[in-house]
């Protein structure tokens, strides 16, 4: 039996909640699986109910809902050795369960449900101009993974028109703190390929909107609009990301918390979950395109 089948059927005779993690056995189940078997299953539940014939915003809404519950692992991508590809839906950082949903949808609405379409598309969104040629070709700052993903014809930005304000703040922590990154710290020229970069990103017109206006904007904001939370910390733009995900009548936050536990859709409004946390200011955010 399919992976969603087998927790829709022990949801359906009360043995899982909805809302519950797989823990003893089913957990160990769910860990065994490989990450192109979570692909393909996750392309196969997308068939059974047709998602290829929805908007591609519902479609990245609706994947990220199928990893409700999946574990929160920290620095997803930071591998030893070269740059390369690395892939994992088993667990997720804020930006690799955001990222893992639109690549996953892309494939969906291309009717290209192979784990070879799959990574291709995690490479092309992941990468500046979809090259991997060393660690400063990963977009690492929010608002250029966005730009670069604009140019690319993946998502819109659509911060302008929902009443965004000039974004001033600048960037730079990564080249002001390379001993916090390991391919960093002991190489000089990643540093400063990665300071020329914070510098494009800072001569560029960006926009935000402060948080306080994000309840007024709500209604504008359609499920699997991908956000970015801005931040006071000095040097970043955000501090995390997520997805949006109407519910209730409500469009809510679905995001890979910072601090752990699993993946999962915020108790309130994207408006009140933002004014709950003092160091975020507001939110840049985009919409993904249908692919062609």
């Amino acid at each position: 039996m399919e992976r969603r089948h087998f927790l829709s059927s022990l949801m359906a005779t009360g043995l899982l909640a909805s809302t519950a993690r797989p823990t003893g056995l089913l957990r160990l189940l769910e860990d065994q699986k490989s990450n192109e078997e979570i692909c393909l299953a996750t392309f196969q539940m997308a068939v059974d109910r047709m998602l290829e014939t929805k908007p591609i915003g519902v479609v990245v809404a609706e994947i990220g809902k199928s990893f409700v519950g999946t574990e929160y692992v920290a620095h997803t991508l930071e591998q030893a050795g070269e740059e390369h590809l690395v892939i994992n839906l088993r667990g997720f950082d804020c930006v690799s369960f955001y990222e893992n949903s639109l690549a996953l949808a892309r494939c969906v609405k291309m009717k290209t449900t192979t784990f070879e379409a799959f990574k291709k598309q995690i490479q092309w969104i992941r990468y500046r101009s979809g090259v991997i040629d060393g660690y400063p070709s990963r977009l690492h700052y929010t608002s250029d993974y966005f730009y670069d993903n604009v140019q690319k014809k993946v998502v819109r930005d659509i911060t302008k028109e929902l009443g965004g304000v000039p974004f001033t703040k600048k960037v730079g922590f990564m080249s002001a703190h390379p001993e916090a990154y390991p391919k960093l710290k002991d190489n000089p020229a990643f540093v400063q390929m990665i300071r020329t970069q914070e510098e494009a990103i800072n001569a560029r017109d960006t926009a935000y909107i402060p948080k306080e206006q994000v309840a007024g904007i709500l209604d504008k904001i359609q499920d699997g609009d991908i956000i970015g939370t801005t931040t006071s910390m000095e040097g970043l733009d955000t501090s995390h990301t997520g997805i949006a995900l109407t519910q209730d009548g409500q469009v809510h936050f679905m995001h890979a918390p910072l601090a752990g536990g699993a993946v999962e859709i915020s108790s309130g409004n994207l408006s009140e979950y933002l004014m709950r946390i003092t160091k975020m200011t507001g939110i840049m955010i985009v919409r993904p395109l249908e692919p062609v």
